[in-house]
């Protein structure tokens, strides 16, 4: 089968307007960051993985024409969007009323398993509405109609999206993951993390729940 990609001009125009929108932190390098600051720069490339694992999702649902049902219907936008929100706030607090695992004097920082991680960066990504409503906004304005095999072009605009933001959120997670190193060695954050850290996902969740109600 013949692979029918966008014109040049398109891809170049589509990869400058990605990197731009990618460098942007969204609830998705949040987590990352949240992630390699609480377990360092392999947890956050770990949860990279999970993250994108999901876009590869949302992908799929463009090309197929799922992320328009999505777009256009309320009841479907409201179910994905705050049962992302709701899983975000229960991340956080889970993390800021779980047992701690140190004793008296000593702080322990809660590590969570590689599949673990992955899990958790794939239902937030996967989760996120304003993600599917992106590719179908964003994608087919790069399309070249006149090429033929639309799906085809959205799935290659998709993939190039995906590989930049696996390389960009690697990055968040590497200058994340050692700033949280250096955060460590302090007692006092290693006494208040859990709350941070918690207290930043449930502020995602309720971001992710007021957020993208206007669907234009």
């Amino acid at each position: 089968m013949e692979i029918v990609t966008p014109g040049l001009a398109n891809l170049s125009l589509f990869a400058g307007a990605a990197l731009v929108l990618l460098l942007i932190p969204g609830p998705a390098v949040l987590y990352i960051i949240a992630r390699s600051v609480e377990q360092g720069r392999l947890a956050g490339f770990v949860s990279n993985l999970g993250i994108h694992a999901a876009t590869l999702v949302h992908i799929a649902a463009a090309a197929l024409g799922l992320s328009a049902l999505l777009a256009s219907s309320a009841l479907a936008f409201s179910i994905v969007k705050y049962a992302g929100a709701a899983y975000l706030i229960w991340l956080g607090l889970k993390k800021i009323f779980g047992r701690g695992d140190g004793g008296e004097g000593e702080v322990v920082v809660t590590r969570r398993g590689y599949a673990r991680l992955i899990r958790d960066g794939f239902i937030v990504n996967l989760l996120n509405p304003k993600t599917a409503l992106f590719f179908f906004a964003f994608l087919p304005q790069f399309v070249d109609v006149g090429r033929g095999h639309i799906a085809m072009q959205i799935t290659i605009l998709g993939l190039l999206f995906a590989a930049l933001g696996f390389v960009t959120d690697g990055c968040y997670a590497l200058v994340a993951g050692t700033a949280g190193n250096w955060l460590k060695r302090s007692r006092g954050y290693l006494r208040f993390e859990r709350y941070v850290s918690g207290t930043l996902f449930i502020g995602l969740g309720v971001t992710a729940a007021l957020a993208g109600d206007s669907r234009k």
